[in-house]
């Protein structure tokens, strides 16, 4: 027998089961569901409505069938699992195929239900479900129907359910927001956003109020996260949870992180309301303030943020220009030698406002903030017992080897600048070090070593000091140490002859 023929034979022998099962009198039992799928499973099931086999009363018989089974919450609880599946085998097409099958048996809406089924099993593979689904055109039209007026079937779930429902329904939202562009954009026009704010309003649940934190962060690492994230509501929210005192410090520093990855977003500062961008920045500065004495984390966390919105031209110019400058914290972190974690946080942030990771067009700021960090850093080095901003770097570099990395970042960023280049080339033990092949041991140390070596010589080069006598021995000690790279490479020994005495036997 061909294989068509025997398909056409267990066709014939499913119709059968199928019309005997959907015949059966009275409420079907999890145990009789669960005899019946044991022989004939759902994913036959869904093939044979699929494939469509030359047999009379298979799909009628399949289709009461499966009405039936969908109604007791065995069957319920089987249905996601069964999605996926299917959804998985055909994820790189955009057929529609899978989808109008889940249009037609009117599984959407269970697999929506089973978001809140007690069984975490079954509530993670409707979850998957959705995010597969998404994955399509003809999925995102089925969780997104085009007509903005009409609430989704989604929105009408998450909002008559429980916290935890409404958790795990951002969750996927977070999910949707790394699959695509579209995806992202769908989630935006539905208004399911709107949930991160309503959550955030609930302040008697701390649990419930960190997850959504939790969530919001994972969606704030996509590219297109501060498009739909950056407004007004959402920035004077996380403002208030920063200055709030008396909320948990895990709340605070969450909070703190995901306001510095949205203002390290250039188009946050054309997006929102100065306003609301300054006062964000300052609930940090106050925090800040606050934790100036301790070396908590999140202390740390908050100089850390400070380096993430460093990294943007505006994100800088408007540490170093609001009054009192949010970034004197970040000096005073970097030239203080209490606490190891809090210099290491301090140094790094610094560097990046500085421009370490920023392009050449913008690692310079405007007047007013150049003039801060110029005063900034002379002013912490004459309250310290280095007495120069050279003494200060040099005293970073003869620490143990990750603070001296982010001086090498520091230095890389500053040099640029007139003032520290003169301060740099100057100091001849900082020449020695960063010119110095073996200085380093470890591969990225050498690496950050020679960048920074790089970044002086380039400067040099391109400053007036330039014809300088008093920097032309500089000069040729950088180019040089440029020329033989980040490595311990070995200087050139010409070969010689080597002359022995002949052996006789």
């Amino acid at each position: 027998m061909d294989n068509h023929s025997a398909s056409i034979g267990n066709s014939a022998l499913l119709a059968a089961a199928a019309s005997e099962f959907a015949s059966l009198p009275g409420h079907l039992t999890d145990a009789a569901v669960k005899e019946f799928l044991d022989r004939f499973p759902l994913p036959l099931i869904f093939i044979a409505l699929k494939d469509g086999f030359d047999v009379p009363g298979l799909e009628g018989s399949l289709l009461s069938c499966l009405e039936r089974i969908l109604k007791t919450s065995y069957g319920v609880s089987l249905l996601p699992q069964c999605v996926i599946a299917q959804l998985l085998e055909n994820s790189d097409k955009d057929d529609g195929v899978g989808v109008q099958a889940i249009v037609e048996h009117g599984v959407w809406p269970s697999i929506v239900a089973c978001l809140a089924d007690s069984d975490e099993s079954v509530a993670t593979a409707a979850a998957e479900a959705v995010k597969n689904l998404a994955k399509s055109t003809r999925g995102l039209e089925l969780i997104f129907p085009a007509k903005a007026e009409v609430d989704t079937l989604l929105n009408e779930f998450a909002m008559n359910s429980s916290s935890m429902v409404r958790i795990r329904i951002l969750a996927i939202i977070a999910a949707l927001f790394g699959i695509s562009d579209e995806a992202a954009t769908a989630v935006h026009r539905s208004g399911l956003l709107g949930m991160f704010e309503q959550e955030l309003n609930n302040t008697t649940d701390m649990l419930a109020t960190l997850n959504v934190l939790e969530v919001l962060y994972e969606i704030v690492t996509t590219p297109i996260a501060a498009k739909f994230l950056l407004t007004k509501s959402m920035l004077q929210r996380l403002a208030a949870t920063i200055s709030n005192s008396a909320v948990d410090s895990l709340l605070r520093s969450r909070s703190i992180t995901i306001s510095a990855r949205l203002l390290s977003s250039d188009g946050i500062y054309s997006a929102v309301d100065e306003f609301d961008v300054k006062n964000a920045v300052q609930a940090i500065d106050l925090d800040l303030e606050r934790l100036k004495a301790t070396d908590s984390n999140e202390r740390e966390i908050a100089l850390d943020a400070l380096s993430q919105i460093g990294t943007v031209m505006r994100g800088a110019e408007l540490l170093l220009c609001n009054t009192p400058p949010t970034a004197r914290h970040a000096v005073d972190a970097a030239c203080s030698r209490g606490w190891r974690n809090i210099q290491l946080a301090g140094t790094h942030a610094l560097a990046s406002i500085s421009g370490q990771e920023r392009g050449e067009s913008t690692q310079l700021l405007n007047d007013q903030a150049e003039t801060c960090l110029r005063n900034l850093i002379y002013t912490a080095a004459e309250n310290s017992s280095k007495h120069s901003p050279s003494g200060l770097l040099w005293s970073l570099l003869q620490q143990d080897p990750e603070i001296r990395l982010a001086a090498y970042r520091l230095i890389t960023g500053l040099v640029m600048r007139q003032w520290c280049l003169w301060e740099v080339c100057a100091k001849q033990e900082i020449i020695n070090l960063v010119t110095n092949p073996h200085s380093e041991t470890t591969k990225i140390g050498m690496e950050f070593r020679h960048s920074c070596c790089v970044a002086i010589s380039n400067a040099l080069l391109s400053s007036s000091f330039k014809n300088d006598p008093a920097f032309s021995d500089v000069s040729e000690k950088l180019q040089a140490a440029v020329r033989r790279g980040p490595y311990l490479a070995k200087e050139f020994v010409a070969p010689k002859p080597q002359v022995a005495t002949e052996e006789r036997y």
